[in-house]
């Protein structure tokens, strides 16, 4: 790999860390607020929400400018949502805010492999990507889960600076401070990332013409023979990624008796599944084999249900590295072939811009669902094994639609078929 893909990588270490990092003390915020159990999902549905929003700007936006400039901006962005916390500003809206920083932040993140690697290496460059970013998730989570245990925020308050009173006094407020600290070290970051040296044409600043391109490229993608597939691929899997990164917890509350700052370890043991997962991907599956995982989002799907079976921690934890696992190893080769298709069909930028609204809709749509299912207080179990059968069920859907479409038309050929 190419020096500048290190440091990209490190950007979004940190930049992802904070992101999850602030999720677990937001929902920690929520508690001492005591509000209702079905406003937590709600959190994610905010930062979900800005990608929808900004869906038709932010690929434009990412093609404007060098992508270093762009992530640093728009990590900024970031800073600010963070820091609206500080000032009470309701964590809904506050994590919505720094969606709006990661929706603009995505496009440049993605969009710059493929202007810096050939497409042979996509695979893998999305397996560390992936693999780096489950890290992340897994840190922090595990980061969030520490900085809200009272006897950690006990001992972070304790620091004294001569002269200067900082104002943090509060437990929420000593973990806004390291999660702000690590926003700013992937600023760092952003700052040296190299200009690829890509040059796109001038981007169109009206909107209603923007959600003409938009609508434009939204359709291509959804046309092409394989970009159909992925794409309906990854909107499943981060639909439904979503609900499990909360389901997982409020599982471990009832069948495991685990608190909130314990359940983020399970989560963290579900992020080391998809992270092994990814790294296995990129070793094993090159691209022009990608379509070939499906079938494990099937079992990925039925291999959920059994959770509902299981009350001890120690089978909890291989149960979910095995169901992360899984999910790595599906979603890494299919996420590539995606980028590959959008990038031989339009810009990096924009066709990144089309699979975020696709995956966020998903997100939005299957957290409502969640929270109302919440909400009319239905039993954990009966979620867990609805969540389940849907994700077997729509993989298997879209299996069938491959099938379909390969019986008229070699549509994997397409995959050897370079922009020109």
């Amino acid at each position: 790999m190419k020096r500048g893909f290190y440091t990209i990588m490190a950007a979004q270490f940190f930049s992802s860390l904070a992101d999850n990092a602030l999720l677990i003390a937001a929902m920690a915020l929520l508690t001492t607020m005591n509000e209702p159990a079905w406003m937590t999902p709600l959190l994610k549905w905010s930062f979900a929400l800005s990608y929808v929003l900004l869906a038709a700007f932010v690929g434009a936006f990412a093609d404007s400018m060098p992508k270093g400039r762009v992530m640093f901006i728009t990590n900024l962005i970031k800073v600010g949502g963070c820091g609206l916390m500080f000032f009470d500003v309701h964590p809904v809206i506050a994590y919505g805010i720094v969606g709006f920083g990661a929706a603009a932040y995505s496009p440049a993140k993605y969009g710059i492999l493929t202007e810096l690697l050939p497409a042979e290496k996509l695979v893998a460059a999305n397996g560390w990507i992936e693999g780096l970013t489950i890290g992340s998730i897994i840190l922090g989570v595990l980061l969030g889960g520490k900085l809200i245990d009272p006897h950690i925020s006990t001992w972070i308050l304790s620091f004294d600076f001569p002269v200067v009173d900082t104002g943090i006094d509060t437990t929420n407020e000593a973990a806004l401070c390291v999660i702000t600290s690590c926003y700013l070290i992937a600023a760092l970051f952003n700052r040296h990332i190299p200009d690829t040296g890509a040059v796109y044409p001038k981007q169109e600043r009206n909107p209603f013409c923007l959600l003409r391109d938009f609508t434009h490229c939204s359709v291509k993608l959804w046309k092409d023979k394989l970009g159909q597939i992925s794409l309906a691929v990854t909107t499943l899997f981060w639909g439904a990624g979503a609900v499990l990164q909360l389901l997982v917890l409020e599982w471990a509350r009832v069948n495991l008796h685990m608190p909130l700052e314990k359940g983020t370890e399970l989560q963290g043991v579900f992020a080391l599944g998809i992270a092994l997962g990814a790294l296995l991907a990129a070793k094993f599956i090159p691209l022009k084999r990608s379509l070939s995982v499906m079938k494990l989002g099937v079992m990925m799907g039925l291999v959920v249900t059994s959770m509902v079976f299981v009350k001890s921690v120690w089978l909890a934890y291989p149960l979910l590295i095995f169901i992360g696992g899984l999910a790595g190893f599906f979603v890494v080769p299919m996420n590539a072939l995606l980028q590959h298709r959008g990038h031989v069909l339009m810009s990096a930028g924009h066709s990144i811009a089309v699979q975020n609204f696709n995956e966020q809709l998903s997100i939005l749509v299957t957290l409502a669902i969640y929270s109302f299912m919440v909400k009319q207080a239905l039993h954990t179990s009966t979620i867990i094994i609805a969540f389940g059968v849907f994700v077997a069920s729509t993989t298997y859907l879209v299996m069938r639609k491959h099938a379909s479409n390969q019986a008229k038309f070699d549509s994997v050929a397409l995959i050897g078929e370079e922009k020109h």
